[in-house]
């Protein structure tokens, strides 16, 4: 068995993993921070229930395992009760997840530089002070944006989505695309495409439903109606855990990190990408299978 990469951050642990037993059918939507989580995890919950009006309840149904706040054995005793088919969801990269050879992974990626300024935004809508000193509230100096482009992949930075934890995260799922249980999936294209996103998914899953049914779960799972109705989709969302669920959708758009960044803090970034990435790698990771964003 390969040895899994431990990440441990102040937020999350991967080691949890060793208390789940996995099954063949489950699925576990694997992504960093920001990439379009809750949205593949609601397209999940819409597929294997085929309802339009499940309770998705994800931090309950489809837990989070690697957070840190909830007790294991409480997460593990309610997975193992489950009857129907399960679904989980990770911020580890591969490289730390136990890989069954018959689970399903969903990794979904996001332009690096949209996730690194929805996540400034999602810092504040939270009552998580660790991340105050990556994210000052006065950040005259740009030390937000120097944070992301020199924090380290794992250790004590992994949970504050640092350039080289996107970058791993990738870089993982890639070494491992072609196995048939791992799929990889981009922000840009399901925002473009969400119809044959649903498609994609439900091939992947084994969960055919008829046509207009699949254009009425679809439907569900546009950004403008998970935003409105942000206590039922948002996580843990109607328990007061953030300060706005509506504010946990905030644009849903890709190319928000335009206008935001200075030129120089772009040309830090370009190069640390192309010393990373093959260009091809590169496009895909900013942009999936679509248009580049132009600048």
């Amino acid at each position: 068995m390969t040895r899994r990469t431990h990440y441990l951050g102040p937020l999350t642990d991967s080691s949890r993993w060793d208390a789940v037993t996995l099954r063949p059918d489950d699925v576990i939507v694997v992504t960093p921070p920001k990439c379009g989580t809750t949205w593949m995890q609601t397209i999940v919950a819409l597929l294997l229930s085929g309802d339009p009006e499940v309770e998705t309840e994800l931090a309950i149904r489809m837990p989070w395992i690697d957070i840190r706040h909830r007790d294991i054995a409480e997460v593990t005793a309610r997975l193992d009760a489950m009857p129907h088919r399960r679904s989980m969801k990770s911020h580890t990269p591969l490289d730390g997840l136990p890989l069954d050879d018959h689970a399903q992974y969903i990794c979904v990626f996001r332009h690096p530089l949209d996730v690194h300024v929805s996540f400034s935004k999602h810092v504040r809508n939270i009552p998580v002070p660790w991340f105050d000193d990556w994210y000052p509230q006065d950040d005259r100096a740009g030390l937000t944006f120097r944070h992301f482009l020199e924090g380290a992949p794992d250790g004590y930075d992994c949970d504050a989505v640092p350039l080289a934890h996107i970058l791993r995260h990738y870089e993982a799922a890639r070494a491992l695309a072609g196995r048939p249980n791992v799929a990889l999936f981009h922000y840009a294209d399901m925002t473009r495409d969400l119809s044959g996103t649903f498609e994609r998914v439900a091939a992947l899953l084994g969960t055919p439903h008829p046509a207009p049914l699949m254009a009425r779960l679809a439907g569900v799972a546009t950004f403008d109606n998970m935003k409105r109705n942000a206590a039922r989709y948002a996580p843990s969302g109607g328990k007061g855990f953030m300060r706005s669920d509506s504010d946990f959708f905030h644009r849903g758009t890709h190319g928000q990190w335009q206008g935001v960044l200075t030129d120089e803090e772009l040309a830090a970034y370009d190069a640390m990408m192309d010393a990373r990435l093959s260009p091809e790698d590169r496009f895909w990771l900013e942009n999936g299978a679509g248009r580049a964003v132009p600048r």
